[in-house]
């Protein structure tokens, strides 16, 4: 059990790390959360600061899902005797999205958790996960609203993990708390949409 321990440590202490906030206070000498919609993730950068800067941050931000859950698959021998070979990995990539959602090293004030929970469903079910990332990018291209591209996504995403992987308790579990982890940490944007006051996203270069 120590070896789990280990890994949801190691995976909320690089979730933790605040890519956004550093890049925009060392780079840039502003706090990212202060501008545009306040939020810590790679959409406000692309906002303030352009697709340039963005999509670096984007990048790293699903390094941090991806890393831990992936290697807990190799180390699976390591792990206590379970018959779910998910349920460990879907526990360490947790950690580290709950890291970039409430990340230490930033004040406990972080981001969406949106590209950092994207890594994680890479490393644990990546047929679903591309999937969903196409229809992610197809909403957003037709309507310009993250927000609605990434709730539509998290409502497919069950769905297609039901019929593209082999089936455990643990991971439709996942699935269908991952869909509901997006609509909570949305619901600004839920209700800025309801509200029509959503913003739209452009990819034009800033100078």
């Amino acid at each position: 059990m120590i070896y789990l321990i280990l890994f949801c440590v190691l995976a909320y202490l690089l979730g933790s790390v605040p890519t956004s906030v550093w890049v925009g206070k060392w780079l840039y000498h502003i706090d990212i959360r202060e501008h545009g919609s306040g939020n810590a993730g790679a959409t406000n950068m692309l906002r303030v600061l352009g697709a340039k800067v963005a999509l670096p941050v984007f990048l790293f931000d699903v390094f941090k899902g991806f890393l831990m859950p992936f290697l807990a698959h190799h180390f699976i021998n390591k792990f206590p005797a379970i018959s779910d070979v998910y349920l460990f990995p879907i526990l360490i990539g947790f950690m580290a999205v709950i890291g970039h959602i409430y990340p230490l090293f930033a004040g406990f004030r972080g981001g969406k958790g949106v590209a950092t929970l994207l890594g994680m469903m890479l490393g644990i079910a990546t047929i679903p996960t591309l999937l969903s990332f196409g229809v992610f990018i197809i909403v957003l291209i037709a309507t310009k609203f993250v927000s609605v591209g990434s709730l539509t996504a998290g409502l497919l995403f069950p769905i297609f993990t039901y019929f593209f992987v082999n089936f455990t308790i643990s991971l439709m579990i996942f699935s269908v708390l991952a869909c509901i982890l997006l609509f909570y940490t949305h619901r600004k944007n839920i209700q800025r949409l309801i509200n029509g006051t959503e913003s739209k996203t452009t990819f034009k270069k800033k100078n």
